[in-house]
């Protein structure tokens, strides 16, 4: 039994695998520091110093918090819709840098050439017969050769 999960799990398939999720992982981290410390901040600049990362809202009224992280403390329940638009931006950056990447390895593949026909239709009975036969061999009639 594990000379069978060696043998699956060291094919190239599962090996490859492995590694785009590793590399996606850290693709994945290095996308959320971009919009969270490069993005976001000139957005939130722009939109009068709004930090996006603290918009909450803190459910069932209450004391009203300055901060996310001092709701959480307290154990008070938030719509954290800021930390969500953050994320939503995340996703959009990295979709759509795999429709490039895709797009890109779509280009890269060879286009295949269509295999050229060994086969033809009798002109009288209308059966296949090999490109280069001369006489049909389900109806016998004689066939003019191509050319």
């Amino acid at each position: 039994m594990f000379k069978e999960f060696k043998e699956f799990a060291m094919r190239g398939n599962m090996v490859d695998l492995a590694v785009g999720i590793i590399i996606g992982a850290a693709f994945g981290k290095i996308v959320t520091s971009l919009v969270n410390d490069v993005i976001m901040p000139p957005i939130g600049l722009l939109l009068g110093k709004v930090d996006f990362s603290n918009l909450f809202i803190t459910l069932g009224g209450g004391v009203p918090y300055s901060s996310l992280t001092e709701a959480k403390a307290a154990g008070a329940a938030t719509i954290n819709y800021g930390v969500f638009l953050n994320t939503v931006i995340d996703f959009l950056i990295v979709a759509f840098v795999i429709f490039l990447i895709i797009r890109q390895i779509n280009r890269l593949k060879r286009k295949e050439v269509p295999a050229a026909p060994n086969t033809k239709d009798c002109p009288y009975c209308f059966m296949a017969i090999p490109v280069r036969a001369t006489r049909c061999p389900h109806c016998t009639a004689e066939i003019q050769a191509a050319g």
